[in-house]
């Protein structure tokens, strides 16, 4: 069994940040710090201990704000005596941003520095999501400005930040609503030299079409007008999503916007019955009805069934066609039907479906049983 991200992140976490603040102030109280976060740290999650320490580094830290910050910018290039090639090594500054988010409110200036410093050894993307709710304009004109920064961490945390669906974040809730200020933000990163950079652009656009899909649409055909390759890729990947879900206005975009003249047939779905922990193999002929060539998306989905009895589709990428006249061409694909932490198995009839341009033909159903 893997082991849990929070044991990856232990007792040496405020053991190393205390050896970098006393090598740059001598007077911190190190060992009452480390029993002040290392009390009840066992019981929490991963995000919770950095939250945890940070809590600690206020209490024995000096109490003004801005000598406190200073304090934790400076030692962060210190020896910290960690080992070196650790999966969550950049996570030891966690408690750094988490500090900031939680304390620093009120000193924006002094926390705008601290998040530009910080955000370039681990993420200020968790901790600049306050100061957007508290202090939107001002914030979101950091942002802009930080969108010319030379530091592609620092591009990155303006995209990656204003994210209204951010995973392991609190929805941003106000841009769910609007997000006109996070678009022009990203129109700015839309041609960014830095992949890191892009890839979190095509995620945001990819939050923002999960509630407003037109304006996704919208922003995607703006985009791929004189694209180069490198934004056609953002473009491409902000849909992923909304092909999934088969919105019309996405699919279109990419191309497939009318039903295919395809046909599906020798559908296999093995085994007919299958336990939670092994594997399925899905396999169909695609045939291309049309006397000219046509490109084809095609996907196929598995209704899961969910803890309540009820199924739900999730679709799995598969392939785009460039079929010949009369073409056929075999597909398949092996699913896992092992427990995961992203998808939990239930007993039952699972009915399987291919997608032709977004449209769902039935392609059968298994049987998954209990585990042995």
């Amino acid at each position: 069994m893997a082991t849990a991200l929070k044991d990856q992140y232990g007792h040496d976490v405020p053991k190393a940040i205390a050896r970098m603040i006393v090598a740059v102030h001598p007077r911190f109280p190190a060992k009452a710090f480390e029993q002040d976060a290392l009390t009840g740290y066992d019981t929490l999650g991963l995000m919770p201990r950095g939250q945890h320490i940070a809590n600690a580094l206020q209490r024995h830290l000096p109490a003004d704000y801005a000598t406190a910050v200073q304090i934790l910018l400076d030692s962060a290039d210190q020896p910290h005596g960690r080992a070196p090639g650790l999966s969550l090594a950049s996570f030891l500054y966690l408690p750094h941003t988490q500090f900031v988010a939680t304390f620093g409110l009120g000193h924006f200036e002094e926390s705008m520095a601290a998040q530009h410093a910080l955000t370039q050894r681990f993420t200020a993307e968790f901790s600049i999501r306050p100061f957007l709710q508290q202090h939107p304009e001002a914030t979101l004109k950091r942002l802009a400005q930080w969108t010319q920064d030379p530091s592609e961490h620092v591009r990155r945390l303006v995209s990656e930040g204003s994210r209204p669906r951010l995973p392991w974040a609190g929805r941003l809730r106000v841009f769910q609503k609007d997000p006109t200020p996070v678009l022009a933000l990203l129109d700015k990163l839309k041609d960014d030299p830095a992949l890191y950079v892009r890839r979190s652009v095509a995620n945001n656009l990819n939050d923002i079409g999960k509630d407003h899909p037109a304006v996704l649409e919208h922003t995607a055909r703006a985009w791929l007008k004189g694209a180069t390759p490198e934004r056609q890729w953002i473009v491409q990947h902000a849909l992923r999503s909304a092909v999934k879900r088969a919105e019309p206005g996405a699919l279109a975009v990419l191309g497939f916007g009318t039903a295919a003249s395809a046909r599906v047939a020798q559908a296999s779905i093995s085994p007919a019955r299958a336990a939670i922990g092994e594997t399925l193999q899905i396999s169909f002929d695609v045939t291309n009805t049309a006397a000219t060539p046509q490109r084809v998306l095609v996907d196929f989905a598995i209704h899961y069934i969910k803890a309540n009895g009820q199924a739900r589709p999730k679709v799995f990428k598969l392939k785009t066609l460039e079929l010949q006249p009369h073409e056929t061409v075999r597909l398949g694909k092996r699913v896992s039907l092992a427990e995961m932490t992203t998808r939990k198995h239930y007993p039952g009839s699972h009915c399987v479906e291919v997608l032709l341009n977004g449209q769902a033909q039935a392609l059968g159903s298994f049987e998954l049983l209990p585990q042995v």
